[in-house]
């Protein structure tokens, strides 16, 4: 073997023996990232099942009311707000506490009558000169005290995936929504709600985007 030859395979060794170095380097370094971002899978998180049937259809409250919450964006509703006689919206058209409000209907909860009776019975803890039972319950303020003092208060803590279950209420400092049982990679849970006449996705990843998180409810 001639000496040129020689020098041509210890080089095309040196080649593969970096190569493979490199390749080695990156699959450890992609697979530590991996373990670093999977986080919590949805997998390992036990669904809570609530012991109440309000409306009694042989469904828990808990499953009645994220089924509820998904039936009514499924109507796609358009926003604006109105006042409505009736109270609740009966025209296609819908706000924040709207998404609430039909949720926990769906499951044998009359919100409307609720936050009313609410009111009267303890009006000092509702800024309220007037009560007006087809409005007030739609009104965030209303709702943030209603749900403080009548349901079930969970963690605000989003590193607690488990805590945070498809069928919560998820209150901010001027909107609402309802917590989904989709989830990120971290195990975080979407928001279902509604904000805006340009909005175009009900069903959100946005809980770890928002710093005004408010309250974070159950009903049973």
């Amino acid at each position: 073997m001639t000496g040129k030859r020689r020098k041509i395979i210890a080089l095309m060794v040196v080649i593969i023996t970096i190569a493979g170095c490199l390749a080695f380097l990156y699959i450890w370094h992609y697979g530590k990232q991996s373990d670093k971002n999977t986080g919590s899978s949805s997998q390992d998180i036990k669904i809570y099942h609530s012991n109440v049937d309000k409306d009694r259809d042989g469904i828990d409250d808990q499953t009645d009311i994220l089924q509820s919450t998904k039936d009514y964006i499924a109507t796609r509703p358009k926003y604006k707000s109105k006042y409505y006689q009736g109270g609740y919206p009966d025209d296609g058209y819908g706000v924040c506490t709207d998404v609430v409000a039909a949720a926990l209907k769906g499951a044998g909860y009359d919100l409307r009558d609720l936050v009313n009776e609410d009111i009267q019975e303890h009006p000092e803890n509702y800024d309220i000169a007037s009560p007006d039972p087809n409005i007030d319950y739609r009104r965030v303020k209303n709702l943030k005290v209603w749900f403080a003092n009548n349901t079930i208060s969970c963690t605000l803590d989003l590193k607690d995936v488990n805590a945070w279950q498809g069928g919560d209420i998820v209150i901010f400092k001027n909107h609402i929504g309802m917590v989904s049982d989709r989830r990120n990679k971290d195990g975080v849970p979407y928001v279902i709600h509604h904000y805006s006449s340009r909005q175009k996705n009900y069903e959100q990843d946005i809980l770890e985007k928002r710093d005004d998180i408010a309250g974070h409810y159950r009903m049973s």
